[in-house]
């Protein structure tokens, strides 16, 4: 069975870093708002300035930096798994991320 799905994970390593950046953004959708609730309760207290700076850090640059850094050792991370198990867990990933969203009114 994991033997028809190589064909389709070697098709798929030259996109891996777009993919990569996918599964880092959809990772961060998934828990951003669990990031910005956090956020929201420590910083309850603090004037309104500091906490738009701290939503604005925190979602534009920290979000994005992550996903700057943690994207290109996702894809080398990737290349190295069997191609059948690539696409199982691509699949799998995706997947999970859809239920959330369905679950949680996303979409």
């Amino acid at each position: 069975m994991l033997e028809i799905l190589t064909p389709l994970g070697t098709k798929l390593v030259p996109y891996l870093p777009e993919i990569s950046t996918a599964v880092v953004a959809c990772g961060l959708v998934v828990f951003g708002s669990d990031i910005n609730r956090t956020l929201r309760r420590v910083l309850a207290g603090h004037h309104f300035i500091v906490r738009t700076f701290a939503f604005i850090l925190i979602n534009a640059f920290g979000f994005g930096l992550f996903i700057v850094k943690v994207s290109p050792m996702l894809s080398d991370w990737l290349k190295q798994i069997d191609r059948s198990w690539l696409v199982l867990g691509l699949l799998l990933w995706f997947t999970l991320v859809g239920i959330w969203a369905q679950r949680n009114r996303q979409v």
